[in-house]
C-alpha cells in the first residue's frame, strides 16, 4: 500500500485502555501508531491518573485521563480506540458514536449478537466510520496466502484444517482474566480463538456453505493464581467445527483452552497440486508435487504496507489495520474491517453455538 494517498491531515487518536505496562493497547496499538505518519496519538485513558500520565509520557500523547468520557469528548480526538475487556466495549462504543467520533473497537464488538447489532446500527445511523480488531486477515502473509490459493498454488483446494490449543482460560488463570470464566462476558474459546482464526482462514479460502459443531465446557471451576480463590466456570473451553466451503472444500477446526503444555497454532491447506501451512507466527511454508518437504515461503515485500520498525508480530498486524483505515479515508476504499464484518462474524459464532446445541448441520448464509 506504499505510495497511496495519505489523509489531508493526521488522524488524531485517543486510546481507551492504554495502561503503559500491561494490556493489549500498550503491546500493539501504541507502538503501531508511533510508526505511522498518517496518525497522531493525542490522548490516552486508563482507570488511574498516574498510569494515564505515564502512558502519555511514554508514547507522546498530549492528554491523559483517568476516565474514558473526557477522552471521547475531547476536540483533539478524531478516532476513539476501545481496547478494554469485551464487557466494557458497548459502553465506550455507544459514547464514541454519540459524540460523532470514528471508532476502532477490539473484537468482539459486543458480548452477544444482539449487542453487536445494536452498536453497528447506531454507528451506521450516526454516519461514523468504524473499524473492528480482526487484524490477522490483513497480515502480509495471510494476504499472500489468499493470493497463492487464488492463483492456483494448491490446484483445487480440498481442505483447510485448524488446530489452536492455548494455555489461557484453564484450570488456573490470572486475576486479570477471571472475568472470562463467565460465559456472559463474551470472551471465551469460541468467541475469541475460534472466531479470530476462522476469520483469518475464511478471508483466504472463501465462504462457508454449512457446518456442524461441538461447543463444550470441561472445566467447572478455575483457581486464581495470585490469590488461590476458586471461581465457577460457565464459559466453554472446547470448540470443534466441521463444514464445507462454497468451493467444495472441507473445513475442520479444533480450538481448545487450558492446554497445560505445548501450545499449538497451525492452519493447514491441502490441494490437488500442493500443500500450505500457516504457522503460529503466521509464517507460510508449502510444497507442490508429491513427497516434497515443506519449505518456507517468503512474503513479498510489496504486501507489507507499514515498516516493521521493531514491532512485534501482533503490533505489526495492528499497524496494517490502521494503514488500511487511513487509505479508506484518503481514497474511499473499503480495506479495513468494519462493524459490518464484525456482525458477520458474530452471526457465524451464533451459528456454531446453535449447531452444537441442536446437534444439527446448519447452512451458513453469511
Amino acid at each position: 500500500m506504499s505510495g497511496t494517498t495519505q489523509p489531508e491531515k493526521k488522524i488524531r487518536v485517543g486510546v481507551i485502555g492504554a495502561s503503559p505496562d500491561r494490556g493489549w493497547a500498550a503491546a500493539t496499538h501504541l507502538p503501531a501508531l508511533a510508526t505511522l505518519d498518517a496518525y497522531e496519538l493525542t490522548a490516552v485513558s486508563t482507570t488511574r491518573q498516574a498510569s494515564a500520565d505515564e502512558s502519555a509520557r511514554r508514547f507522546g500523547a498530549r492528554h491523559a485521563f483517568d476516565r474514558a468520557e473526557p477522552l471521547i469528548e475531547h476536540p483533539d480526538v478524531d478516532l476513539v480506540v476501545v481496547s478494554v475487556r469485551a464487557p466494557e466495549h458497548a459502553r465506550h462504543v455507544r459514547a464514541a458514536v454519540a459524540a460523532g467520533k470514528d471508532v476502532f473497537c477490539e473484537w468482539p464488538l459486543g458480548v452477544s449478537l444482539a449487542e453487536a447489532t445494536e452498536l453497528a446500527g447506531a454507528a451506521e445511523a450516526a454516519g461514523v466510520r468504524t473499524v473492528i480488531g480482526l487484524q490477522r486477515r490483513l497480515a502480509p502473509s495471510v494476504r499472500h496466502l489468499r493470493e497463492l490459493v487464488a492463483g492456483g498454488y494448491l490446484g483445487k483446494l480440498r481442505s483447510a484444517t485448524m488446530h489452536v490449543a492455548v494455555p489461557m482460560a484453564g484450570a488456573r488463570r490470572s486475576r486479570a482474566d477471571a472475568y472470562a470464566a463467565d460465559v456472559k462476558s463474551g470472551a471465551n474459546v469460541l468467541t475469541i480463538f475460534a472466531a479470530h482464526f476462522l476469520d483469518t482462514v475464511l478471508s483466504a479460502v472463501g465462504e462457508l456453505e454449512s457446518l456442524s459443531s461441538v461447543v463444550a465446557r470441561q472445566l467447572d471451576q478455575t483457581t486464581l493464581i495470585e490469590t488461590g480463590e476458586v471461581l465457577p466456570v460457565t464459559a466453554p473451553d472446547q470448540t470443534l467445527i466441521s463444514g464445507t466451503l462454497a468451493n467444495g472444500a472441507v473445513l475442520s477446526g479444533h480450538f481448545e483452552a487450558g492446554k497445560r503444555n505445548g501450545p499449538v497454532m497451525s492452519c493447514t491447506f491441502t490441494g490437488t497440486e500442493g500443500d500450505l501451512v500457516l504457522s503460529h507466527d503466521l509464517s507460510l511454508s508449502g510444497a507442490r508435487g508429491d513427497g516434497q518437504p515443506l519449505e518456507p515461503i517468503p512474503t513479498p515485500e510489496h504486501l507489507s504496507w507499514t515498516p516493521r520498525a521493531g514491532l512485534s508480530d501482533d503490533a505489526h498486524q495492528i499497524a496494517h489495520v490502521y494503514a488500511a483505515f487511513a487509505k479508506d479515508i484518503a481514497e474511499g476504499t473499503s480495506v479495513a474491517p468494519t462493524f459490518r464484518d464484525a456482525l458477520k462474524l458474530h452471526r457465524l459464532v451464533d451459528t456454531i453455538a446453535e449447531a452444537s446445541a441442536s446437534g444439527r448441520r446448519l447452512p451458513w448464509k453469511g
